[in-house]
């Protein structure tokens, strides 16, 4: 069998030809002639070395270098021996690309989505049973200032009886969910946050496409 590392721009394609002493050159001849035919940069995996007489293994190398001329490192897959030598050869291969974020950047999410899922973290640590699962969180608004952020976040549930329960007596439970993600979106951002969390019924919001679709799924 062979593989091939595609070409970036103007960079050539290489090959990458695996082979064992169980496959008969006969069977391999339309592989040969197509690796021939196309001229690309090859090397050879003779596979499964593991199962040859030191002597076996130098002939076929040396079989494999004469007949394509090209490198031949000799390897077991299936347990690993020369794997790191074969993944640098295809790394010394591989064309280098431009960077697609900055060094300072560790995702390509943005500030909003990490709000969202901060208030979804502190639902899960503080309900039980389907409530978290019942829970979806939207960035309403996000307003920067310079020494302060203004959010507002809502949590739609499916049912009344579970609007209820987010809220808790008195609003004390949504306080202490809030006071929470607030905390912890500041460590985040490194500023102050003004956190304002309201809490909304949609029936049957996980089962609505339409639904499901708007908040991201």
């Amino acid at each position: 069998m062979f593989f091939q590392i595609p070409p970036v721009t103007s960079i050539s394609l290489h090959t990458i030809f695996v082979t064992d002493k169980f496959q008969k050159e006969e069977e391999q001849k339309h592989l040969i002639e197509l690796i021939q035919s196309t001229k690309t940069p090859t090397f050879v995996l003779l596979n499964k070395i593991d199962l040859y007489q030191k002597e076996e293994t130098e002939t076929l190398v040396n079989y494999w270098k004469e007949k394509l001329n090209y490198e031949v490192i000799p390897i077991t897959a299936s347990s690993g021996i020369n794997a790191k030598k074969v993944i640098k050869k295809i790394v010394e291969l591989l064309p280098e690309s431009p960077a697609y974020f900055d060094k300072g950047e560790f995702t390509d999410r943005n500030v909003r989505f990490f709000v969202s899922e901060i208030v979804r973290e502190k639902i899960f640590l503080h309900y039980t049973k389907e409530i978290p699962y019942s829970c979806e969180v939207v960035v309403d608004t996000y307003k920067e200032e310079e020494k302060l952020d203004r959010i507002r976040c809502v949590i739609f549930v499916e049912r009344e009886s579970q609007k209820a329960i987010i809220i808790g007596n008195k609003g004390d439970a949504l306080k202490k969910v809030g006071t929470e993600a607030r905390k912890s979106i500041e460590e985040l951002i490194g500023k102050h946050v003004h956190l304002e969390l309201f809490v909304k019924v949609k029936d049957k919001w996980r089962n609505d496409a339409s639904t499901l679709k708007k908040l991201g799924y």
